[in-house]
C-alpha cells in the first residue's frame, strides 16, 4: 500500500490525481501513512522547509485551543513559496515535497508583486487557485505551473493568496497577513473564496512566538491544523469482481456491485484500481463494502466493512 500511496502523492503534486483527499484520507489513516509531496529531479531547495498541515475531522478533537486561532479558508490549489531578497522578487518555487521543488519563477511574476517593502531575504508561501467555474480547478491550477511557455499560463485564470511568511516580527498572525496585504498581495485573511475551491478549515495559532516556540514534527506544524470533512459514503456488497480494458491500454478490475443510491444517481459498478489495492483492502465476493463517488462522479470503495 506504501507505494500505491507514494504514486498518488505524486500525482496530486504533478495536478493529475487518481483519487479524491477523501479517499487518500481514509487509506492513509488505515494505513498509518504519513509521508508528504514527492521527489523532484529537477529540483531546488526552499530557503524554508514547507510543511503540511496535519488533519482533524472532528473539533473536539483539536490539538489547540480554538480562541488562540485564526480561522482562515483551506483553499484547494497548488501551493508555492516566493523568495524576496532586498525587496525583489528572486525565487519562486512549487511545494515538491516540501524540502525542494520545481522554478516557477517566471510564472509567478505575472501573480504576484516583484518588489515588496520588506529589505530582509523573506519567503512568502501561499497557494495558486483557479475559479471553481473551471472544471478541476485543483488540477488545473497544478497543471498551469507545468506549462512550457508564458503565453498560454498568461491567459489562464489563476490568483495567488498568501497564508504565511517566514520569519514573521509581529507577534501576531493576522498583522503579518495585513502587512502581506499592504504590499499587494491576496491574503487568506482577507481573500473571497466564495468562488473557489476549499477543502477545509485552517486553525492557526495567532500568536506568531508561540506557533515558533511549540515547533514542528517531522511532517507537520504544531501551531496549526486543518479541519476537514471526511464524507462518508453507502455500504453495499460486492457482488463480483470483473477485469476491464481501458482506452490506454490497461487491463483493470472493476467490482460489481448491490446497486444503491448515491448523491442521487444509482451506482452499480466501481473501480478498484489494480489487484494490490483489492488485496490491500482484504475485499473478497460476498463482503460489505463502503462506496464513495470520487469528484461526485467516479463511483470508487474505499474499505471493507465489518458485519457489527
Amino acid at each position: 500500500m506504501k507505494e500505491f500511496l507514494d504514486r498518488a502523492c505524486e500525482a496530486y503534486y504533478e495536478g493529475v490525481p487518481f483519487m479524491t483527499d477523501e479517499e487518500f484520507d481514509l487509506l492513509a489513516e488505515k494505513h498509518q501513512y504519513n509521508a508528504v509531496g514527492y521527489k523532484v529531479t529537477d529540483a531546488i531547495p526552499h530557503t524554508y522547509r514547507m510543511y503540511s498541515l496535519k488533519k482533524c475531522f472532528d473539533l473536539t478533537d483539536a490539538p489547540l485551543s480554538l480562541e488562540d486561532c485564526i480561522e482562515t479558508p483551506k483553499l484547494d490549489g497548488a501551493a508555492v513559496s516566493l523568495l524576496y531578497v532586498e525587496g525583489l522578487l528572486q525565487l519562486a518555487l512549487t511545494r515538491g515535497d516540501g524540502i525542494q521543488g520545481r522554478d516557477i519563477t517566471d510564472k509567478m511574476r505575472l501573480l504576484v508583486p516583484e518588489i515588496i517593502s520588506v529589505k530582509a531575504m523573506v519567503q512568502i508561501t501561499g497557494e495558486v487557485v483557479a475559479p471553481s467555474s473551471v472544471p478541476n480547478a485543483r488540477n488545473f491550477a497544478s497543471g498551469s505551473l507545468g506549462l512550457n511557455g508564458l503565453e498560454e499560463f498568461a491567459t489562464r485564470p489563476l490568483s495567488f493568496v498568501a497564508y504565511g511568511q517566514e520569519k514573521v516580527v509581529n507577534r501576531n498572525f493576522d498583522a503579518t497577513l495585513e502587512g502581506l496585504e499592504r504590499m499587494g498581495f491576496n491574503t487568506a485573511l482577507s481573500f473571497d473564496c466564495t468562488d473557489y475551491p476549499t477543502d477545509g478549515i485552517v486553525y492557526r495559532l495567532r500568536d506568531n512566538f508561540e506557533f515558533e516556540k511549540l515547533g514542528h514534527t517531522s511532517n507537520h506544524p504544531r501551531g496549526a491544523f486543518a479541519l476537514k470533512e471526511q464524507k462518508m459514503g453507502e455500504i453495499t456488497t460486492l457482488i463480483d469482481v470483473v477485469w476491464q480494458l481501458g482506452k490506454s491500454g490497461v487491463v483493470s478490475p472493476v467490482g460489481i456491485l448491490d446497486p444503491i443510491e448515491i448523491g442521487g444517481a444509482t451506482v452499480s459498478r466501481a473501480t478498484l484500481h489494480n489487484i494490490e489495492y483489492i488485496r490491500d483492502l482484504d475485499l473478497e465476493i460476498g463482503c460489505q463494502v463502503e462506496v464513495i463517488r470520487s469528484g461526485e462522479i467516479i463511483p470508487r470503495i474505499v474499505r471493507r466493512v465489518e458485519p457489527s
